[in-house]
């Protein structure tokens, strides 16, 4: 599979035959600035909670490309409410099947609300079996037991971890998470946006090493073949 990374929390993999975009915030990072929110592709978009840092640019970039917006049963009501055309509903515990393979949500140790205070549902991750490949992308969220069901459901190629504490799991409870979900291979996302999530890019990655793990840090603009 292709993953390129954008900055913050948001990446894309190539699976199935399909651009999957996980929750684009793009526009509003001053890291992400050299990257073209315009020539993004994307046939699905996965917003994992309503934080305008994880889907900011959800809506511009799926009016342009057509593309399906996913989300919890607020999320979904916000997108078709912004003129999306085309959404799906998916909560913590359903799951459904595309064209690319099915996905499965679980729930996320996270608040979520809308920039105007409402609230935006449950946070969720999501767990994707396609026909190149598993993986996991827990959006934000702390370390819970319930990690531990993704490995009942699917064997997993990678998964998408938070890194950067203090909002999320930092490294050590990063390490645990992929324990619990079975899986030797992570991409770190949301840390460095701010100040006060900045990573030790060199020390996250020896922590994770020395348990036998493998931790990518792809550049922004990135692309890794994992």
């Amino acid at each position: 599979m292709k993953l390129t990374y954008y900055g913050h929390s948001c990446f894309s993999v190539v699976a199935g035959g399909k651009h999957i975009l996980f929750d684009p915030f793009i526009s509003g990072n001053e890291l992400a600035k050299n990257i073209q929110v315009d020539q993004i592709q994307a046939d699905y978009i996965f917003v994992s909670h309503g934080h305008f840092d994880h889907m900011l640019d959800a809506v511009s970039i799926a009016n342009r490309t057509g593309a399906t917006i996913v989300g919890s049963w607020e999320l979904y009501t916000y997108f078709g409410q912004q003129g999306v055309k085309n959404v799906h509903p998916l909560n913590p515990g359903g799951k459904v099947s595309f064209d690319f393979g099915t996905v499965k949500a679980f729930g996320a140790q996270h608040s979520s609300s809308f920039q105007d205070g409402n609230y935006a549902g449950v946070a969720s991750g999501f767990a994707l079996k396609t026909s190149d490949g598993n993986f996991y992308y827990s959006g934000d969220t702390g370390l819970t037991l319930d990690m531990t069901l993704v490995a009942k459901w699917v064997k997993l190629d990678f998964a998408v971890l938070p890194i950067g504490d203090v909002l999320t799991m930092g490294v050590e409870d990063a390490i645990q998470a992929a324990q619990f979900v079975e899986t030797k291979t992570v991409v770190g996302v949301h840390y460095d946006t701010w100040g006060f999530i900045n990573l030790n890019q060199a020390t996250a990655k020896e922590q994770f090493t020395t348990v036998g793990l493998k931790l990518h840090l792809p550049a922004i603009g990135e692309s890794i073949d994992i």
